[in-house]
């Protein structure tokens, strides 16, 4: 199977020197599919998405010009139809910039539906127009890939997309996850970011969906000796209304909040392997990568009882309703206090984390390639 596979946004979040969850799925799954026997794949952009230079990749031509002309008079991608029309089977269009193309079979991989459900969780500029865009763009696709049982029910609902046209092929962990602690690297990274021997982590990008501010509040709650042996660091770049987070991190709270922005990528594995937990208190998670991340490197697991994480971290966290200040609160408490549930916890999600392998999501998505195309000669 000669697959085209979009990297726009990868391309583009490599050259900003951030892999986000679309990122980091585009990044794995593309190696894995490389490894199988009967995929050629060579990937496109779009290059008025991604600002990075692409030279082994497909140009299919500016993906707003073309899309705006497929809406307004319904004619197919001019460019990347010209483009993959004898060198390509298929187009896997892994980000959200689904082209229309008449002559070649496209799947797409819509990852939730968080825009459509939860507008006001998107920046206010144009989001009722890039809304409709999305709607109407996921449509062009012969079938859409997902990554969670949850996130399928939403994507059906928002996007009016039957069910049966939708597959479920749940992201893997890599292998980086699984390494051995090293105490030199979690000390370097310590040393590095000046963390204190026992943290809790929140790992991503502040935001109103990953509810933060609770976290801080449900912080704050637990007694002031643990707060300041056990500060809360967040571990990422600030987004799109996070003013509120930013200014209370801002004051440090007597060394009890840290903020220590962007990481380097060599740094992401120790740095959530020296965690005491890693918090994830989101309001809605399509899937919530790193609850497996945390789970192979060995890490208990405080998280919220909401979106698709539950069906992600089955009985290897400690859930609790992402509302509820207190609840997270005592979850915290509870894993410092507790050392038989802590390594409880590491073991549940040890074997948790090893169901999940991105060759696995590989095969899937290769059996959704090979439905597609024999649906398209027939």
């Amino acid at each position: 199977m000669r697959v085209a596979f979009g990297t726009s946004v990868l391309r583009q979040q490599r050259h900003t020197g951030q892999l986000d969850g679309i990122g980091r799925y585009s990044e794995e799954l593309l190696a894995a599919l490389r490894s199988l026997p009967d995929c050629s794949v060579r990937e496109y952009v779009h290059p008025d998405i991604v600002r990075a230079d692409a030279p082994s990749a497909f140009n299919a031509g500016h993906f707003r010009r073309q899309a705006l002309t497929a809406i307004s008079i319904g004619k197919p991608f001019d460019t990347a139809s010209r483009v993959f029309s004898d060198s390509t089977d298929l187009v896997h269009a892994t980000d959200h910039f689904v082209p229309r193309l008449h002559t070649v079979p496209v799947v797409a991989t819509i990852h939730d539906a968080i825009p459509l459900s939860h507008p006001k969780w998107n920046r206010h500029r144009f989001r009722w127009l890039k809304g409709f865009l999305w709607k109407r763009s996921a449509r062009w696709a012969d079938r859409i890939i997902t990554v969670s049982d949850h996130a399928k029910e939403n994507i059906a609902r928002w996007f009016g997309i039957a069910r049966e046209s939708i597959d479920v092929t749940p992201p893997g962990v890599g292998v980086q996850w699984f390494a051995a602690p090293e105490p030199e690297r979690i000390g370097r990274v310590r040393k590095k970011y000046s963390l204190a021997e026992n943290y809790y982590l929140f790992l991503g990008v502040m935001q109103p969906r990953k509810n933060v501010s609770r976290l801080v509040a449900a912080h704050r709650l637990l007694p002031a000796d643990l707060r300041r042996k056990t500060p809360l660091v967040v571990a990422g770049p600030p987004g799109w209304d996070s003013a509120e987070e930013e200014s209370a991190f801002a004051s440090g709270d007597g060394g009890a909040l840290r903020q220590i922005g962007k990481i380097a990528e060599e740094d992401l594995v120790p740095l959530l392997q020296g965690a005491t937990a890693l918090a994830l208190p989101s309001l809605h998670e399509g899937f919530g990568l790193p609850v497996l991340e945390a789970f192979a490197a060995g890490t208990p697991v405080i998280a919220s009882n909401a979106g698709a994480i539950p069906e992600v971290a089955g009985e290897a966290a400690l859930l609790v309703d992402p509302l509820d200040v207190r609840a997270l609160a005592e979850a915290m408490q509870r894993v410092t206090g507790d050392r038989m549930l802590a390594q409880s916890l590491r073991g549940k999600g040890s074997e948790r984390a090893q169901l999940f392998t991105w060759q696995r999501t590989a095969e899937l998505t290769a059996s959704v390639y090979r439905r597609v195309m024999a649906d398209s000669k027939d």
